[in-house]
């Protein structure tokens, strides 16, 4: 398995949304590690997002990228992002 550049990632989630267990499914099975922030659990994770993305839909990855930051909010859309690694 090669280690993924996974520097900068955060996937906005919680634990029992179904599209939120599509993406965490999906990066177990590419063998990724990103960053999880709960919006349940952590209201400030959720602050963040809405500032940042506009919207605190779930799942919703932060793409960080020399500072440039990009938010990306559908399931389908992540998971091929994540294979495009």
């Amino acid at each position: 398995m090669t280690e993924k550049n996974t520097q900068g990632l955060a996937l906005y989630h919680f634990e029992t949304c179904p599209y939120c267990q599509k993406v965490r499914r999906a990066m177990a099975e590419l063998g990724i590690n990103i960053e999880l922030r709960d919006t349940r659990q952590n209201p400030e994770y959720r602050e963040e997002q809405v500032n940042g993305g506009g919207k605190g839909q779930v799942p919703c990855l932060r793409i960080d990228q020399a500072g440039e930051i990009t938010w990306m909010y559908e399931s389908d859309a992540i998971i091929d992002y994540l294979k495009a690694l």
